[in-house]
């Protein structure tokens, strides 16, 4: 484990050696982002613009809570409205790594257009190290491209800087306690967002359906936590399956859709056990997906594959 006092000084030396003028930052809320924008805000003051993007493929209640979120950080941030962008770029794809290609390219796009307008080259991002182990390259297979590392163009304008390229989560945690980040357990939720928790085609309809099938899980397993019927897990979300199922709404047949749950333990997600929950507490999720999505969800699965041989997030 790193000694996170040393690394901050370390990484903050090293930003203000990378970044001679000014840089924006690519702060999507999560931990590893919020904790590189801290470092280059540390490092640069003024001279560091944070900028969240609004893709359309955030949780229920996103928006707010990731500001809410960076203001208790100490973070000054801007939010930038795409969701049109985003779902156009995402129309017709089926291909889990073309839509992990897209949104990095989207996302540089935006980018480059904010960087122009402060008058950088530079982006800082919190990528870490699985990011860029299970993008590939060199003698390393592809596991899934992610969006910060395999997703870029190759015609990008911008300079990566990168502070937390080579630890772990568990490290990442470790500096975020150390700079003050409130809530720094807070549970993983990948860059491309609610797209990769969509399997088949991406449309507005479909990222309503996850989105509420995802704050239904997020909701009960936090109660159950809360209630101390359940250990804190590591990440816990629902997918949207490409297939549709046979189910009986009333007196009525229906042909809805399908939605896994999927609830995993881990340290730094490398790796990853699938907990087992509480029948009543799958009971619930199951009950209220299908009642809140009435006809359109009619069947709720629940996935026991650890890591590996499954990722942890379906694509």
């Amino acid at each position: 484990m790193i000694d996170p006092a040393a690394f901050c000084d370390e990484a903050i030396a090293r930003l203000k050696k990378d970044v001679p003028e000014r840089t924006i930052i690519a702060a999507s809320g999560g931990i590893d982002s919020t904790t590189a924008a801290l470092l280059a805000e540390r490092a640069l003051g003024d001279r560091a613009r944070s900028i969240f993007v609004d893709t359309g493929l955030l949780r229920a209640g996103e928006v707010e809570r990731v500001s809410g979120f960076f203001r208790e950080s100490g973070l000054k941030f801007e939010v930038l409205r795409a969701s049109d962008r985003f779902l156009g770029a995402l129309e017709g794809v089926v291909d889990p790594e073309e839509k992990r290609r897209r949104i990095g390219t989207m996302f540089i796009r935006l980018f480059e257009a904010e960087a122009d307008k402060f008058g950088t080259d530079r982006l800082v991002q919190g990528t870490i190290a699985p990011d860029w182990i299970e993008s590939g390259g060199a003698l390393r297979d592809t596991i899934k491209t992610h969006h910060n590392v395999g997703g870029l163009p190759k015609d990008m304008r911008l300079t990566l800087v990168e502070p937390l390229r080579d630890l772990y989560k568990d490290e990442v945690r470790a500096v975020a306690r150390h700079l003050g980040v409130p809530a720094a357990e807070r549970q993983p939720f990948p860059g491309p967002g609610l797209a990769v928790r969509i399997h088949g085609a991406v449309t507005a309809e479909r990222v309503r359906q996850v989105r509420v099938a995802n704050a239904i899980v997020e909701e009960e397993v936090e109660r159950s936590v809360a209630a101390g019927t359940l250990a804190a897990p590591w990440q816990y979300f629902a997918v949207l399956l490409p297939v549709l199922t046979v189910g009986v709404t009333g007196d009525n047949r229906v042909h809805g859709a399908a939605v896994s749950v999927r609830v995993v333990e881990s340290v730094d997600a490398m790796t990853a056990t699938a907990m087992e929950l509480p029948r009543s507490l799958t009971s619930r999720i199951a009950e209220r997906i299908t009642r809140e999505l009435t006809g359109e969800v009619v069947r709720v699965l629940y996935d026991v594959t650890d890591k590996p041989p499954a990722t942890i997030e379906w694509e």
